[in-house]
């Protein structure tokens, strides 16, 4: 394949993703504004590690139990989080995939020891 062709065909291909990402701009954006709240971000966090009552999400966050429920209650609305009651106990865990993925970008950029970041 001529060198031109390659350079069109590699353009054409970010043009198509550039078009995927003008078509869901609004679900991306309503994704990330539901990431963008530190304590739901921290209660993916802890989802990461697989499901967790909300006593448990309490614990962890060192905040009122109606808060978390009312983050969680966003979570839920959506879809990024599932509930499964077991007795007395609700327990979430990540529904989204994608949660996953992002939480995994954030982590390698932002969790990074105190050193490496001033660099």
């Amino acid at each position: 394949m001529p060198l031109g062709d390659r350079d069109h065909t590699d353009q054409d291909a970010e043009q198509l993703d550039l078009d995927g990402l003008v078509a869901g701009a609004a679900e991306a954006a309503t994704f990330l504004k539901a990431l963008g709240h530190d304590g739901r971000l921290l209660i993916l966090c802890h989802l990461q590690s697989g499901p967790k009552s909300v006593t448990e999400l309490e614990n962890l966050l060192s905040t009122r139990q109606a808060v978390v429920s009312q983050q969680l209650a966003r979570l839920r609305l959506e879809g990024l989080v599932s509930a499964r009651r077991e007795g007395q106990a609700i327990f979430y865990s990540i529904l989204d995939e994608r949660v996953s993925e992002v939480i995994g970008v954030l982590a390698k950029l932002f969790c990074k020891p105190t050193q490496d970041r001033a660099r």
